[in-house]
Formats: structure tokens, C-alpha cells, sequence
């Protein structure tokens, strides 16, 4: 698992602690000499976790819609900047660069990519871990709607336990290397 695609938010939320486990999720990222895939944004969570793998050597590849370019959002200092035209473009190649993907705290985009990529493991166009950052317990009340759309019958059990989820950096990233493919239920 060298790349790892984090999606998070273009803002930094209202907790300092946002900010802090970003740098922390780098930090244990670069000392497992790993490389971060993400959407190229040089501002909120983005340009947190990007600057810190940057600030250590390590390879990041970014990765932007032009009409984010053009409004001034690119991070230029990306080991690698690749230029898309949509937003389906950006999330198909991110998707097929990482080999692990962690949902940090973010807004309705991070929330779509997660939802995006379970989808994809669903449908076994891929089998690669996906783990919720569960910082601060933001991730919380999106567990429990989880739990709720099992239990009356709109997810199948395996879909859940396919997702990792952990608070700590060292633990989410030990669980994904652990990881072992496997099918979930067909519906």
C-alpha cells in the first residue's frame, strides 16, 4: 500500500483538531514512505495534508479539474499536477492511482468520493481498503445511517465490514495494510 488516497475537505472545519490529525495521518504516511494521491487543492485539509508530505520529500500527486485550476485553487507545488476536465474524470483517476483510499473530515465532496468508492467495491470494478478517519468522532452519525440502512434491509452486512474506521493514524494505516480483498455480497 504506497499510495494512498485521501479525500478531505477544501476547508479546515471549526476544530483545531482537524488540522492536527491531518498532519498527524502524514507524518505516520511518511514514516511508511508512502505517497499521497489527492485532489490537488492547496487550501483547507487538502493543503494541510499536502504541505506536510511535501515539507518531508515525499511524492504527492495531485490531481484538478481545470475550472478549480482556474479559480485559483491548484496546488503548485505537487510532485505531480494532473490536469482533468471534469470532476468524473478527477475521481476515475484517483481512484485507479490509489491502492487504499482514507476519508478524512470533509464536506459533501469528500462525502460523494467515499460514497463513490464503496460503490466501486460493491460492484467489484475494485477491491482496494477504504477507512473513514474517524476524527473526533465526526464519522459517527454517518456509522449509525449505515447501521440503519442494514438493518432495514438496504445494505448487506459485508458492505459495512469492508469499511475500516479508526481515530488513530497508526491504526487506520495498519488496518489497510492488513487488508485482504474480498467480495462482498451480491445483491
Amino acid at each position: 500500500m504506497k499510495k494512498i488516497t485521501i479525500y478531505c475537505g477544501s476547508r479546515k472545519g471549526g476544530n483545531s483538531v482537524y488540522e492536527a490529525s491531518a498532519k498527524a495521518l502524514a507524518q505516520e504516511m511518511i514514516k511508511r514512505d508512502q505517497s499521497l494521491v489527492y485532489g490537488a487543492g492547496r487550501v483547507g485539509l487538502m493543503g494541510v495534508i499536502a504541505d506536510e508530505m511535501l515539507g518531508a520529500g515525499k511524492e504527492v500527486l495531485g490531481i484538478i479539474p481545470q475550472k478549480l485550476v482556474d479559480r485559483e485553487v491548484a496546488h503548485r507545488g505537487c510532485t505531480e499536477l494532473i490536469i482533468v476536465e471534469t470532476m468524473r474524470d478527477r475521481k476515475w483517476l484517483m481512484a485507479e492511482r490509489g491502492d487504499a483510499f482514507i476519508a478524512m473530515p470533509g464536506g459533501i465532496g469528500t462525502l460523494e468520493e467515499l460514497f463513490e468508492i464503496m460503490t466501486l467495491n460493491q460492484l467489484h470494478y475494485i477491491q482496494k481498503p477504504l477507512a473513514l478517519y474517524n476524527v473526533n468522532g465526526y464519522y459517527d452519525k454517518l456509522i449509525d445511517f449505515l447501521n440503519h440502512a442494514m438493518q432495514e434491509g438496504f445494505m448487506y452486512p459485508e458492505q459495512e465490514e469492508l469499511l475500516i474506521v479508526s481515530d488513530d493514524p497508526v491504526d487506520l494505516l495498519d488496518q489497510i495494510e492488513k487488508y485482504e480483498a474480498r467480495r462482498p455480497a451480491d445483491w
